[in-house]
């Protein structure tokens, strides 16, 4: 099951969304959209969980034969769902729109289903995996020799790679919105020595000039 109907517009890659889940920590899904297309063809990401998921870009205008990747990063969860079963659902719906299309351009109406447009959609299904039911897999696997099992634990170790990747993105950001906030204090600072140095220096120059004025008024 593909998801992707002989007249959709995109094709998406893969057909599921699979995240490795362990508890307080994020991991994220890859997906290529492709236009299948000779048109500008604009799509839309939406979720039954939009709290839980973190969608980039949601939004986006794909050039004719082009494809782009949508990142889904699952955020951090604080407990495991009932027998690590998910029932989240993500739809992704596009449309043609006209030539040389920027995403800031799109009508909002532009994925709204009506007489005159041709609207596709796809559903695709999210599925959690467990670290434990990894490394059954992994001992399995070298028991057994099975190469779909060194299939699984490929996909298990990309999946790792991809949460400590988007793990470390995510730190990166509060470091950087942490310096940014410290330069902005740090400039605040600096305006208000500004002002009371300035404030400083015109009493000393008014001082300055009165002396001066009371001097030459004096009589030689």
């Amino acid at each position: 099951m593909t998801g992707v109907g002989e007249n959709q517009l995109i094709s998406i890659q893969p057909d599921e969304l699979k995240f490795l889940f362990e508890l307080e920590k994020q991991s994220y899904c890859d997906l290529k959209v492709a236009n299948k297309t000779e048109h500008y063809v604009a799509f839309k990401v939406k979720t039954t969980s939009p709290k839980k998921y973190f969608v980039r870009p949601n939004t986006g205008v794909i050039q004719p034969w082009d494809s782009c990747i949508i990142r889904v990063t699952l955020q951090a969860q604080r407990e495991y769902p009932p027998d690590m079963q998910c029932k989240d659902k993500f739809l992704l719906q596009s449309t043609i729109v006209p030539p040389h299309t920027d995403v800031d351009e799109l009508p909002q109406d532009t994925f709204t289903k009506d007489s005159g447009k041709t609207l596709t959609e796809c559903k695709l299904k999210v599925s959690y995996i467990s670290p434990s039911t990894t490394q059954r897999s992994s001992e399995s696997g070298a028991t057994n020799g099975d190469g779909q099992s060194s299939e699984t634990i490929s996909t298990i170790q990309r999946l790792k790679e991809e949460r400590d990747a988007a793990v470390k993105q995510t730190q990166q950001l509060q470091h950087e919105l942490e310096t940014v906030r410290r330069r902005r204090n740090q400039r605040n600072s600096g305006n208000g020595l500004s002002l009371k140095l300035a404030a400083m220096v015109g009493l000393i120059g008014l001082i300055i000039g009165f002396i001066l004025k009371l001097t030459l008024a004096s009589p030689t």
